[in-house]
This record gives C-alpha cells, structure tokens and sequence, in this order.
C-alpha cells in the first residue's frame, strides 16, 4: 500500500502541466476544427443566401425597368403627361419609388411621396449611367433591410430620350435572413458546447492510455522490472504497450539473469579465496609444520591460484561476447580445426583412459574466426573427455548438413539427466558441482562455446547419447558457399 502511494506521489512529481500536455494539444486541435466548421457553417449559407437575393432582386428590377422603359419608348419625346399616361396603364409594380428623368436628367416622374421633385434633375450615379446608355443593377444588404437598384435607358430608333429608375427597400427578406443568422448562431452555441464536451471526453480516453503507458516507464525505470502496462485495445498506442511490455519482460529477464551471475561468480570467487585463506593461515598459525606439509598447502594454494585465473580469463571472454562488436572473420575448414583440437587433446584423453576418435570429412568451409572455431572444438571435447568413464569414447565428427556444416562431439559419459539438459549452457551452472570443482571446472565453458558459435551466425544444442548413453553436443554453422571460397 505504502509503495503504491509512493508511485502515485512519483506520477505526479512527474506530471506534465495540462497546458503543455499532449491532452490539450489533441483538445485544441479538435477546438480548433470544431470552431472552423461552425464559422463556415454560420457565414457561407448567409453568404450564399444573400448573393441569391441580390442576383434575384437585381434581374427582378431590370426586368422591370426594361418593360417601362419599352413602354416608354414610343413617342419622340418625354413629357411628364406622357409619362403619367403611360405609367397609368402599366401594371402595378411592387417597388418603393419608380423614377423616370429626360434625356438631361429632368425628373419627369417619381413615386416618392416625400416632396414634390418633378422639374428637379435627379442626381444618382445610376441614372448618370443609364442616359449614356447603360443598364445598371446594384443591390446591397445595409442596417436591417436589402436595398436595390435599376436604371435602364429609354431608346427610340437609336436615341436616348431618358431613363428609369427603380428603388426596392425590402425588410420582410432581410428579417428572414436574420432569422435564420439568429437560429444558424443557436445552433452553433449548442453543438459548440455539445462538441467541447465531446473533444474533453474523447481526449481524456485518448490520452489515458498514454498515461499510464508513462507511469509504466517510470516505473520500471526505478527498477521495478516485474511491472506491466496495462492498455487496452489493437491502436497504435495498445501495440506501442504490448511493444513495451515485450521489453521490459526481456530486461526483466536480463536483469535476473546478471544478478544471477553476479551472485555467482562472486561465489565462485569467494570459494578458492576461502581455500587460499585457510590454507595460508593453516601454515602462519602453526609454526611446527614440517616442510612436505607446508610444499603439499602451497602446491593446494597454487592450484586455487590457477582456479582463480581460469574464472578470470572466462568471465572477460563472457564480458567480451556480451559487449559484442565486429569479429575477425575468415576462410576456415572446421574440420582441420577440429583436427588440432583432437591432436591437443589426445594426451589428456590418454591419460583418462577414453578412446579419442575423428571422422572429419574435406571440404567443410566457414567464414568465422579460426581462434573462435577452436576454442568452441577445445571446450567440447576437453568436457567430454573429462566427464567420461574409464574405458570410455569420444567421437568427434564434421560433416556437411544442408547449408551448415556440423561439428558433432558424441561421448560415453556420465550423461546429463533430463531435469539438467535444458540448464547446461547456463552460466555457473553445473550438474554435478562437486565433481565438477574437482575436474578445474568453472560452470562457464559451455556458456562461452554456445555464445560463441552464435556470434559468427551458428549455435549449439545437446541431447542423450545412443541409447541414452552420455551426450551429444551439436555445432553448426552457416556453411560457405562456393563461390565465397576464396574469401
């Protein structure tokens, strides 16, 4: 309980500030795109509508104007009784002021029921235009209501003798624009807070898995390699999780795996120097020993001294393969490795009392390290020769298997049970320890030879001899193909 709170009080010490969060940078993007899609959707159909209704109102007028002009065009002259006439027999016309000038922009008609202007000389700028023979629209949306306007010459045969002027001042389709800004506005309001709600939800559950993805890499950052994150799902964020996970079990492994070594080889340490120390103080604490006894304590002291080396020189060949890096590689016959290795090994063979024998076929090229290749040879058969039985065998063969080339050590020994086969290239580990110890050994061998093989792209496995009878131990690796023969 005490160190779940101990990490929670770490997560927050550690807690990012919202604002600078991945959190509010997914919230602001959605805001953001959120907000421009309610912008455009409270100015383009406004903009759009009204377009509509100005292009409408304009082609409405100057239809309009066009029909009185044409109507008007049937005398030489314009005269404001020929004007009323004519507009009597018109139809009604459903605009705000209807304004008709002569060619030098005398006002000869004009509903305008402010004042009187007949005789007064209409200065706009689109009867200004009509008299020098164009036809002009104009219609504009300003304080509450659309505001349109037409003027159109009146031609006869080719001459122009005035011109209208139509005026609409429309506030009913001004409100229903209004109306709809207004609904269009309340409508953006509510999905505006609908989809902040929303943004905040969906972030939260966004970015709770990267949350506690982070608490997970704190954790085992302080060492707590047994942890795991939990995350739910099959995104990106869920693979990145099991990814993690993945990673931590293998440093969990590794992390085991060099306590477990570290623990020991300082027991393996520890042991020779106990023996060096008790041997020692043995000959200091008895000032009577006589001199075969004191030569057998030091040839004893010597012999751990020499145990002590052997641990030395493995675990920097360990530390060596772990740190990995670029080997020396070359054109190599396994086979005349293996031979070597037979020859250095027939005295000890010899004098164990096994019978030491090689099938070596030609032609078994591998591109690794000569010195490699042998060391891996040596430990193999130098194990297999000391944990025989008198009388005993060691077969060594090298042979050719698909694309790998094989170096298989067969031997008649005291055998591996089957609870030790899966452990034997585990590092320190030795089935009989005793025996062992009494034999030079070091419980690294194996280890060094398996680590080996792998790094020039091979490995080595072990299983019962024939009929259950010792071991066998298998090394392969990737064979050279001829062409790379002169490599």
């Amino acid at each position: 309980m005490e160190e779940e709170k101990e990490h929670k009080r770490a997560d927050k010490k550690g807690r990012v500030p919202f604002w600078r969060s991945v959190r509010a940078r997914y919230a602001l993007t959605y805001i953001l795109v959120v907000a421009s899609i309610l912008l455009v959707l409270n100015t383009y159909p406004l903009v759009m509508a009204e377009n509509m209704v100005f292009n409408a109102k304009q082609e409405n007028l100057k239809r309009q104007a066009l029909v009185m002009g044409a109507a008007l065009a049937v005398s030489e002259n314009l005269s404001t009784e020929s004007v009323e006439q004519t507009m009597a027999l018109l139809e009604k016309v459903q605009v705000t002021r209807i304004l008709v000038t002569d060619r030098n922009a005398r006002i000869l008609y004009d509903t305008s029921t402010i004042e009187d202007r007949r005789s007064d000389v209409a200065l706009m700028g689109e009867v200004v235009k009509a008299l020098d023979g164009y036809d002009v629209t104009r219609a504009e949306y300003r304080q509450g209501a659309f505001r349109s306007r037409a003027a159109v010459p009146v031609v006869y045969r080719g001459e122009i003798l005035g011109s209208v002027y139509l005026y609409e001042y429309d506030a009913d389709q001004a409100e229903i624009l209004h109306t709809i800004q207004s609904n269009l506005r309340s409508i953006s309001i509510i999905i505006g807070f609908i989809a902040l709600l929303l943004v905040l939800l969906f972030t939260k559950a966004l970015t709770a898995s990267t949350a506690r993805l982070l608490g997970a890499i704190r954790r085992v950052r302080e060492g707590e390699y047994s942890h795991r994150a939990e995350v739910r799902g099959s995104d990106e964020i869920a693979q990145l999780a099991d990814e993690f996970n993945q990673l931590t079990g293998r440093l969990q492994v590794t992390e085991e795996a060099r306590r477990r070594f570290v623990s020991d080889a300082s027991h393996e340490l520890k042991t020779p120097l106990a023996c060096i120390r008790l041997l020692t103080d043995s000959i200091l604490q008895n000032p009577d020993v006589d001199i075969e006894t004191a030569r057998e304590f030091v040839a004893d002291i010597g012999s751990e001294a020499d145990r002590l080396t052997r641990i030395s020189e493995h675990l920097l060949a360990l530390t060596r393969l772990d740190a990995g890096g670029t080997r020396k590689q070359e054109y190599v016959e396994l086979n005349q490795v293996a031979e070597r290795a037979v020859h250095m090994l027939e005295p000890l063979a010899e004098a164990s009392d096994v019978t030491l024998r090689a099938y070596l076929e030609p032609a078994c090229a591998v591109l690794a390290g000569a010195d490699d290749l042998y060391q891996v040879a040596f430990n193999l058969i130098e194990n297999a020769i000391k944990y025989n039985v008198p009388a005993g065998s060691v077969d060594v063969t090298v042979c050719p298997r698909g694309d790998q080339i094989a170096l298989i050590v067969l031997d008649t020994g005291v055998g591996i049970p089957d609870e030790d086969i899966g452990r034997v290239f585990d590092r320190f580990y030795r089935v009989d320890k005793a025996r062992s110890r009494e034999r030079g050994g070091t419980g690294l061998g194996l280890s060094i030879a398996r680590d080996t093989a792998r790094l020039h792209g091979g490995d080595i496995t072990v299983e019962h001899g024939k009929n259950g009878v010792g071991s066998r131990f298998t090394a392969v690796f990737p064979a050279l193909p001829k062409e790379d023969e002169s490599v």
